[in-house]
């Protein structure tokens, strides 16, 4: 029976209760505090478009579909990529934006342009770091898409260079 200078035996039971409960949000607050740290990722800072990217003129669109025996269906953007700058273009980066019927974007892909070479009967594509382009020079390009959102109103897309790599 405890007295006032000694502790009852149901304050220390209580007390030993506590200590544990403590702990435990102690270190549920810590791991927490840790996934959210680790799970924070650093905004993404876009870098401004190259600025030679403006030198390479892309003209001459035509779009075709390819169906394989499986009914999947390929869509092609064919043209010419005219490098009208004064380096040698050795890779390149295009914006392409299907819009819908409304003029929203209805799907945005950054694809990399591929020269079409022809090898045999049927053209190749090949990337711009084994075929570069240099100044003042034009090459049939292809760019490829696997899939286009059916919300797409099937006009041209809007088509932008955003990256090249030069020599």
């Amino acid at each position: 029976m405890g007295g006032l200078t000694e502790p009852s035996p149901l304050a220390e039971q209580r007390e030993s209760h506590l200590v544990p409960i403590v702990m435990g949000v102690a270190f549920v607050l810590v791991v927490v505090g840790v996934i959210a740290l680790l799970s924070r990722s650093t905004p993404k800072r876009t870098a401004p478009p190259n600025p030679y990217a403006t030198q390479l003129q892309l003209s001459d669109l035509k779009m075709s579909v390819a169906e394989n025996f499986v009914g999947a269906r390929t869509t092609y953007i064919d043209g010419t990529a005219t490098n009208a700058g004064d380096k040698t273009v050795a890779g390149a980066v295009v914006h392409v934006a299907f819009k819908n019927s409304l003029g929203e974007v209805a799907q945005a892909d950054d694809v990399t342009l591929y020269i079409l070479k022809t090898a045999g009967p049927y053209p190749d594509t090949v990337d711009l770091h084994l075929s570069p382009l240099g100044p003042g020079q034009s090459a049939p390009f292809r760019l490829t898409f696997d899939h286009i959102s059916n919300d797409w109103d099937r006009a041209y897309p809007d088509l932008k260079v955003t990256d090249v790599s030069v020599k």
